[in-house]
């Protein structure tokens, strides 16, 4: 699902606060920053937020998905649309 690094990453790349973020998501600006430090979060909220960054532009890769590596956070490119 979305893991805390990436969603400090999708943040950074939409250079949104945690309280843009809650404001957004109706979750807790509290919820989120404890979230992005290693804590647990529901499931559903986990989805709120992974819709909320897609909805704004973010596509998030999984473990290896486009190049070898980690998992990735990028902004979505004109071309993707295509």
């Amino acid at each position: 699902m979305l893991k805390p690094s990436q969603c400090r990453a999708a943040r950074a790349l939409l250079d949104w606060t945690q309280r843009d973020v809650a404001e957004r998501t109706s979750i807790s600006a509290v919820s989120i920053r404890a979230f992005e430090k290693g804590g647990d979060m529901r499931e559903s909220n986990l989805r709120l937020l992974r819709l909320t960054f897609e909805a704004a532009g973010i596509l998030f890769q999984a473990d290896g998905e486009v190049t070898a590596g980690g998992i990735g956070v990028r902004l979505r490119s004109s071309s993707d649309d295509a």
